[in-house]
């Protein structure tokens, strides 16, 4: 019997609909557990959960204007859990935008359109075989 875990994932987008898509391709696409939330603020309360991944939108004042933005949140995660892998989803196709996210430790920057489910499906996997490569240089380090 294998102990193996299951993949936790937090989806955060303040766009009801999206957010709702993407749960759903993931439910349908893979074995992974999801967690959704429409505010950054929310997200942030559940991280004792230990996501394996979050899936973070990079504007986050659909709902209320007074909320926390996604690059506010991408800060935060990482202040809290750095090793949390984020990627950031928008619909903003602009370089200085994308630049500012990976300056901030984001994993990836995907743009909302009709690939990004894929998009968002090679990030989670490079995310692993980047871990699988971490423990093995680990244990090679170790072994030093």
């Amino acid at each position: 019997m294998t102990n193996t875990k299951q993949v936790t994932i937090f989806i955060v987008d303040d766009d009801a609909l999206f957010l709702k898509s993407l749960e759903i391709e993931f439910n349908l696409n893979a074995d992974f557990a999801i967690r959704a939330f429409p505010t950054g603020e929310l997200c942030l309360e559940h991280l004792d959960l230990n996501p394996d991944i979050i899936i973070l939108d990079y504007y986050l004042n659909g709902i209320d204007d007074g909320a926390m933005n996604g690059l506010e949140t991408l800060i935060r995660i990482k202040a809290a859990r750095a090793h949390i892998p984020v990627i950031m989803l928008s619909s903003q196709d602009k370089i200085e935008v994308a630049v500012n996210c990976m300056h901030h430790d984001a994993f990836d920057y995907v743009v909302k359109s009709e690939t990004a489910f894929l998009r968002l499906r090679k990030n989670i996997t490079s995310i692993f075989k980047y871990k699988e490569i971490e423990k093995t240089l680990d244990w090679y380090m170790d072994r030093a």
